[in-house]
């Protein structure tokens, strides 16, 4: 399965903890990350400074559906679901 154009559920939602040119500290879940261009797409694709979290999430029909919309749901219940416990 290939990125569907323009989503950027995955450059949103989820949280990075790594470094990321332009967020040294990473990106906390439901921050744009700086990387993305005007139309959504990844600015460091193909590039050696794309963080290692990057590479390995690969577009899935589970994880993307047939909308945007249920790409966010998806990453965001399982953001919530993988955050450490803040109670």
């Amino acid at each position: 399965m290939e990125c569907r154009v323009g989503c950027a559920a995955c450059c949103i939602v989820v949280s990075i903890s790594s470094a990321i040119p332009g967020m040294p500290e990473g990106k906390p879940a439901g921050v744009r990350c700086v990387q993305l261009t005007d139309d959504n797409k990844c600015g460091l694709f193909g590039k050696p400074e794309r963080p290692a979290v990057c590479l390995s999430l690969r577009p899935s029909e589970d994880m993307c559906g047939n909308s945007n919309e249920h790409a966010f749901d998806y990453l965001s219940t399982l953001e919530r679901m993988t955050a450490p416990d803040r109670t």
